[in-house]
């Protein structure tokens, strides 16, 4: 039979608010009330198992009563603003789960519920209502049960004509004469002096009506009587006040009541945002039960998923279903892509999963799959699908069409998540739980392959996960505005890079094995005269030797010590450098050291013996300012600013005979990003007449014109410049610029007196992210920032600069990556043979053939200086060579 569940939503969340203890959210949202609702709301769903839930509420204050009695409900005391701002809450949250709620002005919710009560019972339908208001049980009936919250909101105790008897040993009607008769201090009903609810039972059970007890009053006695006689007008406008109005013209039907489960894809996010942890947990969706989450997708247990084993046998059948594949998951163990071991991969439908084994998969019979994972036109749903590409990849299969992936989703939602696996993932949104992968093969050195049932069932777990979690993920996208972000910049980006990676980049081993003799030589030399003016040998690379060596020995000033001794660190040595020439050797030597460790010889372990190239792995889903950045090896880091550093440069080369490298960097990107977020004329005044920002800045702090501007001044105004834009503080800057705190001060108090717009975008962006919990670059990149309220002053200080520094390197990050899909673009519809081999910082590096270098270094710049369009122009500069030294 269809069961109805009617909530008077004001009463049930005005009791959860003073029965819960004070809960907020991450981002300060109070949310006990609730939380409680919710609590209650989900143990009626699971218990009773409606076909039809309406949630009522008080559309005002204002209501019909207050035409005939002004004071009504006048003794209030007005509702706090912590449980205020939690209504709209529940009126989204009750949208997401997919549950009806209504009010209407001039009407209370008693008079909605006892409308809607009424329809259902003459249509004989069972009716539950839940409340904390007695005046309720006037409309029970052999149909409606009200059921009546105790314990705060943590038990509901339900009565029928029956349980009204027991109790009150009255007719359900009666509660209204009850209420005539001793009123409602809670609604303000004054009924009649004198009389509570043990005196007013004695009377209706004597007379049944307060019509007929005002009747009787002769054969009363002595202050009853008196009351009674004196308040009759009291009493007859208590009992009209406490009669819930049963024809309220509701604008709801029957099907818009009907509940056919909580709806996982809007639930699941807005559950997340409220922080109901526990509440997702013990969740199931659809099926409108509520009981316990332990169910895959297509109903199964979590722990039983059935898998078709793919070989020669069951091929067709999997051949047969590839156009319904829903999602793709591609097992691997290693952490470099490119050398990883390939362990499995499951095809799923919605319904069905297909394990495919690597021998298999590349036994030549695996033909049909083999078509369809290198179909670009086939959308493909799968997590970290760039890693997937490049390990099919060097397994002899392409993979192409990478339409969702649920790891890249996961990064934009949440950049500055520690855990974004799928099993964190499937527990984040509330889904059965997943083993993780240690759990299944062991950790570390324990890591073993299990047998090929334990396997495939892993991954077809994770596969049906996937197929859960991509709806949830593109409400979230949609609701962030996060779309574009997602399908048009980092989708198309994580194939560009997989391309990028599997192209790699040629080494010249001759040349790198020719820099690494010179830089011992270098090295051989700085040891020999350590050594001398130390007057003895000893390990350089050794703190505690060290320290005995410049504290002890020389006698250079202490300036920092450790549990274990003196501090040898860089900050030191700098600072002791003008003390002794032994120090800025010591400099000298380890910077050398690690170029010859770190990337000659790290450089030579890395060359692939097949293809005599470098494959780094860009990671896209790890800053969470939106940079990419690059593993095995990691090129992001190759130290520029000293010229042996630059000299690594030298051995990239083309792969092609005759070849070029082209480098093409984006020219003070962030400071042109800052001019436009910031809207500073200033600055916009310098770069739209493309002058020498730092010489400008210079002017417009030490307010001079530019023929004055010495080297130091513009070195100052260079510092200034790029700390602004990472949130820079006196102190920062004093080291930067060996100047004292308090004149690192002043000079920041001169730059946002000279540039006043920058000062407020500051302002604006911190009060922003304190009241949103959030920053977003241009294209709607977030970075939430959960310690921008912190007490503690150094949480609270660097939440502060990431507010100020995100939008600005996030919105260069992204930039240059839409620079990159565009190059790509174009690349492809020229048909030209140039490749794009590296993304390093602002910069991007290509192969040219000598007949095309003429167009890339017009066709580069141009692609780099339309990214984006800014109130500013961006600039990128362009210079090719022999290798990438050249190219700079």
């Amino acid at each position: 039979m269809e069961k109805l569940i009617l909530i008077d939503g004001n009463s049930i969340i005005y009791r959860a608010f003073f029965a819960m203890p004070p809960l907020t959210n991450s981002s300060g949202l109070h949310t006990n009330a609730v939380y409680g609702f919710t609590n209650m709301l989900l143990r009626l769903i699971q218990e009773e198992k409606p076909t039809h839930i309406l949630v009522a509420f008080d559309a005002g204050k204002e209501t019909f009563r207050h035409e005939g009695y002004q004071e009504y409900k006048g003794g209030r005391e007005k509702t706090p603003p912590e449980l205020s701002e939690q209504f709209p809450l529940m009126r989204e949250l009750l949208e997401s789960l997919g549950i009806a709620w209504f009010e209407l002005p001039g009407y209370e919710a008693d008079d909605i519920i006892g409308t809607i009560s009424k329809q259902g019972e003459d249509s004989g339908r069972e009716v539950l209502v839940v409340t904390g208001d007695k005046d309720m049980l006037q409309v029970v009936s052999d149909h409606v049960t009200v059921a009546l919250t105790r314990k705060g909101i943590s038990e509901v105790e339900p009565y029928g004509p029956k349980e009204i008897e027991e109790k009150y040993g009255l007719k359900p009607l009666q509660i209204i004469d009850l209420k005539g008769l001793m009123g409602d201090a809670s609604d303000n009903i004054p009924g009649v002096p004198g009389v509570g609810e043990k005196t007013a039972l004695k009377l209706l059970h004597q007379f049944g009506s307060v019509e007929e007890v005002l009747a009787h009053t002769d054969e009363l006695k002595g202050k009853m009587k008196e009351n009674l006689v004196n308040h009759a007008e009291d009493a007859m406008m208590s009992k009209r006040l406490a009669t819930i109005y049963r024809e309220v013209p509701v604008e709801r039907s029957w099907e818009d009541m009907t509940f056919g489960g909580l709806r996982e894809a809007t639930a699941v996010p807005m559950l997340r945002k409220l922080e109901f942890k526990s509440l997702l947990e013990r969740i199931s969706f659809g099926d409108g039960t509520g009981e316990e989450a332990g169910t895959e997708a297509g109903g199964e247990p979590a722990s039983e998923v059935e898998v078709t084993i793919v070989n020669a046998e069951t091929l067709p059948e999997l051949a047969k279903l590839l156009p319904e594949i829903k999602s793709i998951h591609v097992e691997s163990h290693g952490e470099n892509p490119h050398h990883a071991e390939l362990m499995g991969m499951v095809l799923s439908t919605a319904e069905r999963h297909f394990y495919l084994s690597p021998a298999f998969l590349q036994s030549g019979e695996a033909e049909p799959v083999v078509a369809w994972l290198g179909d670009e036109s086939i959308p493909k749903q799968g997590y970290d699908l760039h890693r997937t590409d490049l390990v099919l990849h060097w397994h002899g299969s392409a993979f192409a069409g990478a339409y969702f992936d649920i790891e890249i989703a996961a990064y934009l939602l949440d950049p500055t998540g520690n855990d974004q696996t799928l099993s964190a993932l499937s527990e984040k949104y509330g889904l059965p739980r997943l083993a993780s992968d240690d759990e299944v093969y062991g950790k570390g050195a324990k890591f073993k392959l299990p047998d090929e049932e334990t396997l495939s069932r892993h991954l077809a777990r994770k596969s049906a996960a996937i197929q859960r979690l991509v709806p949830l993920q593109q409400v979230e996208l949609e609701k962030f505005e996060m779309k574009s972000l997602f399908y048009d910049l980092e989708m198309p980006l994580s194939r560009i890079l997989a391309d990028m990676e599997k192209q790699g980049v040629a080494i010249n081993r001759s040349a790198l094995a020719e820099l690494g003799k010179e830089f011992e030589g270098q090295i051989g030399k700085l040891v020999s005269q350590i050594y001398d003016i130390a007057g003895k040998e000893f390990n350089i690379n050794s703190t505690k030797q060290l320290g005995e060596i410049l504290f002890d020995k020389l006698g250079l000033p202490v300036i920092k010590k450790t549990k274990t001794g003196y501090s040898t660190d860089a900050e030191v040595l700098e600072k002791l450098a003008p003390y002794h020439e032994i120090v800025q050797y010591i400099l000298e030597y380890r910077q050398l050291a690690k170029l010859q460790s770190t990337y000659v010889e790290g450089l030579l372990k890395e060359v692939s013996d097949e293809t005599g190239k470098v494959h780094t792995y860009f990671r896209q889903t790890i800053a969470a300012t939106g940079r990419l950045s690059s593993q095995f090896p990691n090129l992001q880091n190759i130290p520029i600013r000293m010229e042996e550093g630059r000299k690594i440069r030298k051995v990239f080369v083309p792969s092609e005979e005759g070849w070029f490298i082209l480098g093409a960097d984006y020219s003070q990107i962030e400071l042109r990003v800052l001019a436009h977020i910031s809207n500073d004329e200033g600055l916009q005044e310098a770069f739209l007449h493309d002058m020498d920002i730092h010489t400008k800045t210079a002017m417009d702090v030490f307010g001079v014109p530019a023929d004055q501007v010495d080297s130091n001044m513009r070195r100052s105004a260079k510092a200034v410049n790029f700390g602004i834009v990472y949130g820079i503080s006196d102190y920062g800057l004093s080291q930067n610029l060996n100047i004292t705190r308090k004149e690192a001060a002043r000079f920041i108090d001169q730059y946002f007196d000279a540039f006043q717009g920058v000062r407020k975008y500051m302002d604006d962006i911190v009060r922003d992210a304190k009241r949103d919990g959030y920053v977003k670059t241009l294209m709607e990149r977030r970075r939430y920032l959960p310690e921008i309220n912190a007490s503690n002053f150094n949480l609270r200080s660097f939440a502060e600069r990431t507010a100020m520094n995100t939008p600005i390197q996030g919105t260069a990050a992204d930039i240059i990556k839409l620079a990159m899909v565009r190059m790509d673009e174009a690349l492809h519809e020229r048909g030209l043979k140039s490749r794009m081999l590296l993304q390093v910082h602002d910069e991007l590096v290509f192969e040219v053939p000598p007949e095309e270098l003429d167009i890339m270094t017009k066709l580069v710049p141009e692609t780099m200086e339309k990214a984006l369009e800014l109130s500013v122009p961006l600039k990128a500069e362009v210079s090719s060579g022999t290798n990438w030294y050249e190219a700079k």
